[in-house]
């Protein structure tokens, strides 16, 4: 056995080498490979054999949000100590009835449910307060920029001194344990990269506005405190999620990027991407990036509480391998269709609100790609609770059992897709003020 495992580890930094220009790793060294092999193992171990306790945790959640604890449907009206709370949905009726959320903003690490349901971010470490809009040195970031938040070592809650607009003059590449925290500013990621989550655990980022980005050039650039490497070019997304584990994306509002808006890809688990809106773009969120990559199998995403609006064109999402779980969003708006995918991924929607393009070729909200009808009926797609409207049509295929043997902890209990306005109503980038809820 201690002969076998070198060997193993050989291979499978081979097979990573393989990868590495869609990485953008343009020097795939000893530091990334390390790195890459973590990540593997970290997935392994988020990675839930029965996904679908997961999502009946989250219906559960939701279910309890919306009665309230006097039963009634007033309960997304509820008040804390006599203030108003405008909070709809479980995520947020975590944190934002406070009005005191400020000075307890690691609370948020609770709040997340779903498959990302264990992510805590940088809630072990200290604040780091950005103070400075400037992104002019990828080797040495400057004290002060988000470039230099990220790369330092340990836990780290990110915050920021004011609003401001961030242009990244190449991608940010985030380390484990962190949370970027926008809430009481407007902070904008904009007219430069995006960012990246690759080969890492544990990352919260919230609360910000991330639109026109465009693909990077690559270079040089300072990954971590103890090491600066060789990137490709980047593509242009908003986020790029490649490898990574127990991530959260909450409460961004993202438009018109060069690519995709959220990529998930290169066998990461343990996601969730929730109370986000989305406007403006074509190729929305990309889940796995090749037909032939089967590690993407372990991937487990949830996607709730989103409003996908106007300017929208197709993938929300689309899907390869893995298991998908589409919870109580708001599709206003696609010219082409909603939900899409090939190599057999388990896509299941619960309590969505569908409204199709006048379009009468584009009412399906569903697309599948590369796989003949007697194949892709063997696929798990299925529609429960889910409100169509202006013709839309959702194909199922697969088992229609409500039994599957599946767990309760990180499926998101949905409710019908006629609730959908208020479980979104605050999608997207809050206007948080101190000492009052938000």
């Amino acid at each position: 056995m201690e002969a076998i495992m070198p060997k193993l580890l050989f291979i499978f930094s081979l097979a990573i080498m393989t990868q590495m220009v869609r990485a953008n790793i343009g020097d795939f060294d000893q530091v990334w490979q390390q790195r890459a092999m973590e990540a593997r193992k970290n997935a392994l171990k988020a990675y839930q054999p029965n996904p679908e306790n997961v999502t009946e945790h989250l219906n559960n959640h939701v279910r309890m949000a919306l009665e309230g604890s006097n039963s009634t449907r007033r309960g997304l009206q509820g008040k804390i100590k006599g203030l108003p709370c405008r909070a709809t949905n479980p995520i947020d009726r975590c944190w934002r009835c406070r009005k005191h959320w400020a000075a307890d903003r690691k609370r948020l690490a609770r709040c997340v449910l779903g498959f990302g349901r264990k992510t805590t971010g940088g809630k072990n470490g200290p604040y780091y307060v950005v103070t400075d809009s400037s992104d002019t040195d990828l080797v040495n970031p400057k004290p002060g920029t988000l470039r230099h938040a990220v790369i330092q070592p340990g836990p780290l809650w990110i915050i920021f001194a004011h609003s401001m607009i961030i242009r990244l003059s190449e991608e940010l590449i985030v380390t484990s344990h962190k949370t970027i925290d926008a809430r009481g500013f407007n902070v904008h990621i904009a007219h430069g990269a995006g960012i990246t989550i690759q080969f890492v655990d544990n990352v919260i980022v919230h609360g910000l506005h991330i639109h026109d980005i465009h693909a990077g050039n690559g270079g040089t650039i300072r990954d971590s405190i103890g090491h600066v490497g060789v990137r490709t070019a980047s593509d242009g997304d908003a986020i790029t999620i490649f490898g990574s584990t127990n991530v959260w994306i909450d409460h961004i509002s993202m438009s018109n990027c060069k690519d995709g808006l959220v990529d998930i890809v290169q066998g990461s688990t343990a996601i969730t991407v929730s109370n986000c809106h989305m406007t403006h773009h074509n190729e929305v969120m990309l889940f796995g990036a090749s037909d032939s990559y089967s590690k993407d199998s372990i991937m487990q995403v949830t996607v709730a509480f989103n409003h996908f609006g106007k300017g929208l064109v197709q993938r929300m999402p689309r899907c390869r391998w893995g298991f998908v779980h589409v919870v109580n969003n708001d599709y206003t708006h696609w010219l082409m269709y909603a939900i899409g995918g090939s190599m057999h991924p388990t896509i299941i929607s619960q309590g969505n609100r569908f409204i199709a393009p006048p379009n009468p070729f584009a009412k399906e909200i569903t697309k599948r790609d590369y796989a003949a009808e007697n194949e892709w009926q063997k696929w798990t797609w299925r529609s429960e609770g889910d409100l169509m409207m202006n013709g839309a049509f959702f194909v199922q295929s697969g088992n229609p059992s409500k039994n599957r043997p599946y767990s309760n902890e990180d499926m998101i209990s949905a409710k019908p897709g006629s609730f959908v306005t208020r479980l979104t109503r605050f999608a997207g980038a809050l206007n948080c003020v101190d000492k009052r809820p938000c």
